[in-house]
Formats: structure tokens, sequence, C-alpha cells
């Protein structure tokens, strides 16, 4: 791997030879059933398929999957075919239903996809959990099409194992500046007036339109062709955890999850099957040990995409 010269405001995380090096010493890979407390904290560098059954059992609170959608993508040499939507979900049920003795009896469930295999997520999801919703965030990136509405959504599984589970409503409100102020007697009806501007606290719907695709000069950007906002985990975290918590992501590409866990101090395991990607997770894991700030969440709250206030970084 070669450093390559790149704009001034590119802060894309990379990795150099020796990142490759130093960062795959805090991997682990398993070879016979194991201990929660052996992978707690910990990047598993392997394909689920040859660790799922050594996994222990009863560990997660959160489980977070992101898997391939169905489509031709390459991840840096590891490619996914697209399949028909019957086989697709045979192969969505081959690992899920395996990874459900992983769980918690009072663990959530969020499985993330696009149009094409919602349904087929729908269908498996509903055999082993309790489905409660569907939420739909706006994507917000790439090319319209010419002879279709352009695709600028996907969709999140929202799944518990019972119906006792964590949901702070309290922690993932969204903070909206106000269009029409209202006021009762002279005051302020269910809004704040600040010194920029005027705000209301919003109960969070299954429609997020306020995340941001990470892009290159963001920090938290990285070479991954299917990165997940820190935003967005920060509301699924936030929102079905307490502090010390389990968290854990079977599909971690370049270690969003993991990462947004350590900084909302949250346990986390993440498996991957990617050596580069592994690396990149750890980076940013480190990375996280100085600066634990999230895009678009300040003060306890989360902001609307493209708030004016330019140092909330929205």
């Amino acid at each position: 791997m070669i450093d390559k010269p790149r704009a001034l405001r590119n802060r894309t995380i990379s990795l150099t030879t020796n990142d490759i090096s130093f960062y795959s010493r805090n991997l682990i890979s398993l070879s016979s059933s194991t201990s929660f407390s052996k992978i707690k904290n910990k990047t598993i560098h392997q394909n689920l398929f040859d660790v799922i059954d050594l996994l222990p059992s009863q560990f997660v609170d959160v489980l977070f999957l992101d898997p391939p959608y169905n489509l031709n993508k390459d991840f840096n040499g590891n490619g996914f075919k697209e399949r028909t939507i019957d086989e697709y979900a045979k192969w969505i049920e081959a690992w899920l239903s395996k990874l459900v003795r992983t769980l918690k009896p009072t663990a959530s469930i969020y499985i993330c996809s696009d149009w094409r295999t919602s349904t087929s997520i729908h269908l498996v999801a509903e055999k082993y959990f309790t489905v409660r919703n569907r939420i739909t965030w706006e994507r917000e990136k790439g090319r319209g099409a010419k002879t279709n509405w352009k695709n600028n959504t996907e969709d999140i599984w929202f799944c518990t194992m019972s119906n006792e589970y964590t949901f702070n409503i309290d922690a993932v409100k969204l903070k909206r500046k106000v269009i029409a102020p209202y006021k009762e007697n002279g005051k302020p009806k269910d809004w704040s007036e600040t010194e920029e501007g005027n705000f209301r606290l919003t109960h969070p719907s299954n429609i997020w339109n306020d995340i941001s695709i990470p892009f290159w000069s963001m920090p938290e950007n990285t070479e991954h062709p299917t990165q997940k906002p820190e935003k967005l985990l920060a509301k699924i975290i936030l929102g079905s955890t307490n502090e010390n918590d389990v968290v854990f992501d079977p599909f971690l590409g370049s270690g969003t999850t993991s990462v947004v866990a350590k900084k909302l101090n949250r346990n986390y395991i993440g498996i991957e099957q990617d050596l580069k990607y592994c690396c990149l997770a750890e980076k940013r894991l480190q990375l996280a040990e100085e600066n634990k700030a999230i895009q678009g969440y300040s003060d306890g709250v989360f902001w609307e995409r493209n708030t004016f206030n330019e140092k909330l970084k929205v």
C-alpha cells in the first residue's frame, strides 16, 4: 500500500502498510468455543460462518446487522452475487437463525436492507423475533436515475426478542428549528428561545431524514463502499442500550458500530472477514480514545441535518 497525495480538506481515514502491520496485532480469531470475556471489545477477523457456532450464548443486548444487500457488489475483493428473492432469504436465515442463541431475552435487533431486500428481511425476521417497526432513512447521495425514481432510502427493521426490552426515548429526541413559533400567555409553548434561534425537542419517528452519508471531508469517512454513518448507529445504540451493555455486529465492515459503541461507553464485538476493514476499524477505535464526538449529536440531542450552527458539525 502506498500513501497517495490528497486534497487538503480530505479527512478520509486510510491505512499504510505499517498501519496494517500495527493494527492487525489487535485482531483475534476463534478456533474453539469461547467465553464472552475473550471477545469483549474485540474485532474478530474471520468469516461469520466459520465462527458463528463458537460464540457464547446470551451475551448480546443489541444485534446490529448490515449484511450485503442482494446486489452484485465488491467488498475489497470479496464479492457478493445477486440472487433470487427466495435464495437471498434462505441465505439470511442460514446465519440469522444461528445468531438467536447469542441474544439476551431482552435484546433488540436491527437489520439493514434496501428496497429490494426489505421484504425478504421481514419474512425471515418474523420467524424468530417480534418485528416492531421499519425505520426508513434518507440516504441522500448518488446521482439521479433517468428512467426511474432516484433510490435514496434504506430500511432498518427493528425487532426484539420479547416484550421486555430497552427503549430510551429521551436519549434519541431530535432538536428541530421552530418554523411557526406558537406562544401561550406570551411564552413559548413546547419550544425554547436561544441565542442561536428557536428550537423544539421532538420524539423520533420511523423516518430519519437527518442523516449525512460519510464523505471525503468528514473525519469518520473511510474507503468502505457501504459505510454506515456514526449518527445512525448512535440513534440505535442510545435508544436500545444502557451504558456497559453489549453491541454486536457480525458484518462490521470498517467498524462504525464498534466505534460508536465505544464513544457511548458500551461494550462491543465485531466480526469482519477482510483484513483491511478490520484494521480500519481498529484505527478508528484508537482515534475514538481521543475524540468521542459524533457528527450531528451534541448536548445530549440529535440535531437536524445541515443545522446552521457550524460548531455543531451536523
